[in-house]
């Protein structure tokens, strides 16, 4: 019997189910690289409040302050402590795009997720690649940004939806690698690639965002958080902004209308965050598709298929963590691999 395509709503549907199936251990998995940008951020906000507002106190006990070199100097250690937060759930967010993949292989099993740790652990045993991977995109996303790119910078990107899938499940490709790998992959299946990434950005980036907010205007929870922001909005130059928005004739901004919007944009930026596994097992489940395509068409060798590149990956990394491994579970890696009895 013939293996059934799926469509790309067919795995957009299946996504869905999957996510919300383990909507709990994701939303766990989550919390932290997404809310620890947030906290990250805003106690370095608040810290630099703080600051700026006891300079002229602290110039007057203590002349030092008052040299520039000092003052710059205070100022990024005042605001490390938020720094480092945002850092690290910032990595820990880029990690899950490589992760979630690694977790897709579980809940195609047995329907559920577990052992955080060990899918985690395949990306970051690769982190030189991994970050190589993210220069790259990295680069690119300057290039998209200018007006002029916009166009070809999105066909581009369409062709480089797979990347984080290819890096996952195909360990031995480098970086570059990835890329051509992911272009390949696409490579005749452009519009069914966009019509997938349209699901996806549709519900993370729109809609459920939109519901949110929402819920947060009628229930006075945006209002409520403006007021709380309202003080740190004091340290931006808003009246040079006006003064130059009144020589272009356009509207003047107010604190209010900078605290509402720092707001709502949190908001929505938490939301899409948190949504992250459901486009990351839509890309999976749409590498899977199309590199099982691929490989139909290629006279087998051999009777026995040979191990996924991902499952060595497992193996090796069981191994190694085995011999010198105290602060990870000896056989946390042995258990993402097993079907869940």
């Amino acid at each position: 019997m013939t293996k059934k395509n799926k469509t790309p709503f067919g795995i957009f549907t299946e996504s869905v189910g999957l996510y919300f199936s383990n909507f709990s251990q994701f939303v766990k998995y989550m919390t932290f690289p997404v809310l620890g940008q947030v906290v990250g951020l805003g106690v370095t906000l608040l810290c630099t409040y703080i600051y700026s507002k006891n300079l002229p106190a602290l110039i007057d006990k203590y002349p030092i302050f008052n040299d520039f070199g000092i003052m710059v100097l205070f100022s990024v250690i005042i605001a490390l402590p938020g720094m480092i937060i945002f850092i690290k759930a910032f990595w820990e967010y880029l990690v899950a795009y490589g992760a979630v993949n690694s977790m897709l292989e579980n809940m195609l099993k047995s329907g559920k997720v577990y052992d955080f740790n060990a899918h985690t652990e395949l990306i970051k045993r690769r982190t030189p690649s991994f970050v190589v991977v993210w220069l790259i995109l990295g680069v690119f996303s300057v290039f998209a940004a200018f007006p002029l790119f916009w166009v070809p910078a999105g066909i581009i990107a369409v062709y480089l939806t797979l990347v984080f899938q290819v890096f996952t499940y195909e360990p031995e490709l480098s970086p570059v690698g990835c890329i051509k790998k992911s272009f390949n992959l696409i490579k005749g299946h452009f519009g069914s690639t966009f019509m997938l990434l349209a699901l996806a950005g549709t519900l993370s980036w729109i809609f459920v965002p939109q519901i949110f907010n929402y819920l947060f205007n009628i229930t006075g929870a945006n209002s409520f958080l403006a007021n709380s922001f309202a003080k740190l909005v004091e340290i931006f130059p808003l009246n040079e902004i006006n003064r130059f928005l009144s020589q272009v004739n356009l509207p003047l901004i107010t604190n209010d209308d900078v605290s509402m919007f720092f707001v709502t944009t949190t908001v929505t930026q938490v939301v899409i965050q948190f949504t992250l596994p459901i486009r990351s097992m839509m890309c999976g489940l749409w590498y899977k598709e199309l590199n099982g395509s691929i490989s139909s068409v290629k006279v087998e060798k051999k009777k026995s298929s040979p191990k996924r590149p991902s499952e060595k990956l497992m193996e090796e990394s069981h191994k190694n963590l085995t011999k010198k491994s105290k602060k990870l579970d000896k056989n946390i890696l042995k258990r993402a691999m097993e079907k869940e009895e």
